[in-house]
């Protein structure tokens, strides 16, 4: 899954890179959401790492090239994928990059914006190079997130969790040698 990240803002990337763990901070009203975003670029290489990347996820950001139509084919496997093995509250936003290139388009606007709303999408065309709607998304998530449930994923991600390697305070015994 690749994902609009701030770090991209008005870059251009082209060199095959390994998967980054980002933060990503959006005040909605009276509340921070903290986004923890792993971008694996999309690059195939990574695909049966990816679901280490959004088990316990509560959002993912899918994201093709407007000017390409196989990453736009790429991203619907990718939308699969979640919908089959994430959680079934996720919330997947799909992101058309490089509006800036909007003279290049191979992906019609209304056929995604179709498709997203056909699988209960959030849809934005957005563009890393000169930042548009790349913020908005973030914001759209943020507002489709649960309010019941802890915003924090870095509880439930592979970052969060941990194994407990102190000394429990009470000895306990075994039942078979209790005698």
């Amino acid at each position: 899954m690749g994902l609009v990240a701030p770090r991209h803002v008005g870059s251009s990337r082209t060199r095959a890179r390994t998967p980054a763990f980002l933060t990503q901070t959006v005040c909605l009203d009276d509340t921070t959401v903290k986004f923890e975003i792993w971008d694996t670029a999309g690059q195939e290489r990574y695909h049966s790492l990816a679901p280490m990347y959004y088990r316990g996820a509560q959002a993912a950001i899918v994201v093709y090239d407007i000017t390409n139509e196989e990453s736009f084919a790429r991203a619907k496997n990718w939308v699969k994928e979640l919908q089959r093995q994430a959680s079934p509250n996720i919330v997947i936003a799909l992101s058309g990059n490089k509006a800036d290139l909007a003279n290049k388009r191979a992906v019609d606007f209304q056929e995604a914006q179709s498709y997203a709303d056909d699988n209960s999408l959030l849809f934005m065309e957005t563009s890393a190079k000169t930042s548009m709607n790349v913020n908005e998304i973030f914001m759209a998530i943020a507002k489709k997130l649960p309010k019941n449930e802890p915003q924090n994923p870095g509880a439930n991600s592979a970052r969060g969790r941990g194994v407990d390697l102190t000394e429990p305070t009470q000895p306990t015994r075994s039942q078979c040698c209790s005698n």
